[in-house]
């Protein structure tokens, strides 16, 4: 498999790079010309001249568009495993998976899609039960809370509708409300991740955690997606669907 791997400079650039088995990185992208471990890294798309079967996108939300037209220009799948997407380019990945295929997942841990299964079932069984996720990344992560947050918060508000997202308590001088869901946010070191979803009930507290000990489980799912893709018609698919699971 020959890939095409924007955000090739980046931390997780150079991790997928390390991650490598079978798979080879033909070219890359970055702010401007140049060479990663004998590899052509290009500051334009229109500059590139190599072939390649697959795109993995690790670059940053204002770069994303930009892979996106490249993609659909060249009729190549597409990874899209960068956070804090806006809604804006969100559709525009929509409308371009009419054309080509396309994973985009707000993480892509195995273990973190696992998580995510489950919460759906533990929503409904502890339907009750006050709900709080909390989050860590190390300190050099922009966006805020993670999109793994986010993620974790759509599913569970897809089963129980009434709950809201409460990001700060500080100014507030009341009592807990039934429908609230804190997301809590810590930014410190050298962080991979952490997600933390509990469940806190009469006399009791279910929790349900996931920890990043590096960021190689990042890469080697962008990985596992890109094979995926080159056994599928144009569509917009996620990490389940790569996980080939039932959910």
């Amino acid at each position: 498999m020959k890939i095409f791997l924007s955000g090739i400079t980046g931390s997780m650039g150079h991790c997928l790079l390390d991650s490598l088995e079978a798979e080879t990185v033909v070219a890359g992208s970055a702010g401007r010309n140049g060479e990663v471990d004998g590899i052509k890294v290009y500051g334009y798309f229109d500059d590139v001249v190599e072939d390649f079967d697959v795109i993995i996108d690790f670059s940053n939300k204002f770069v994303t568009k930009d892979v996106l037209e490249f993609a659909l220009k060249h009729k190549k799948p597409l990874v899209i495993a960068t956070t804090d997407i806006s809604e804006e380019v969100v559709k525009d990945i929509e409308a371009a998976s009419k054309e080509i295929p396309i994973v985009y997942s707000h993480n892509m841990s195995v273990g973190v899609n696992a998580i995510d299964i489950i919460l759906g079932k533990l929503v409904k069984m502890l339907e009750n039960y006050d709900v709080e996720i909390i989050e860590a990344h190390h300190n050099q992560k922009i966006d805020s809370p993670s999109g793994t947050a986010k993620m974790l918060f759509e599913t569970i508000k897809e089963n129980r509708q009434e709950l809201y997202p409460v990001y700060d308590r500080v100014d507030s001088r009341e009592k807990r409300q039934k429908n609230e869901l804190g997301i809590s946010v810590i930014r410190a070191g050298t962080i991979a991740g952490m997600h933390s979803v509990i469940f806190a009930g009469m006399d009791e507290l279910v929790e349900i955690k996931h920890t990043a000990t590096s960021k190689r489980i990042f890469a080697k799912g962008a990985l596992k997606a890109a094979k995926f893709l080159l056994t599928k018609e144009n569509g917009l698919y996620d990490m389940k669907d790569v996980l080939n699971v039932d959910n």
